[in-house]
């Protein structure tokens, strides 16, 4: 039997994409990047990819987010607390005891 999340969930969730998203876009133009860059950086083919992320409509597979920390000059630990507070926020909760970065 399948589990299904409860509407307000999704709504959490939504936001916490979009939020993750604008986190990401501060991050990107303190780096100087277009999302053109930035897609090359990360090796995504297409920007429209980095806008879709931006825009909070996807996320960045965990076993990416090395590449993009580089992408980004951020040290890879900085960069995975932080967007574990927007795509994982009860994991990060139990990891570091805070409700993430705009508690």
């Amino acid at each position: 039997m399948a589990i299904q999340a409860v509407p307000n969930e999704d709504t959490t969730r939504q936001r916490l994409r979009k939020e993750g998203g604008f986190w990401l876009r501060q991050r990107r133009e303190a780096a100087g990047l277009s999302q053109r860059e930035l897609a090359e950086r990360v090796d995504v083919g297409y920007y429209t990819f980095v806008s879709q992320i931006e825009a909070g409509r996807g996320r960045i597979p965990a076993e990416r987010y090395s590449i993009w920390a580089d992408a980004l000059d951020m040290n890879a630990k900085d960069f995975v607390r932080n967007i574990m507070a927007f795509y994982e926020p009860t994991t990060y909760e139990i990891l570091f005891g805070d409700a993430g970065p705009n508690a």
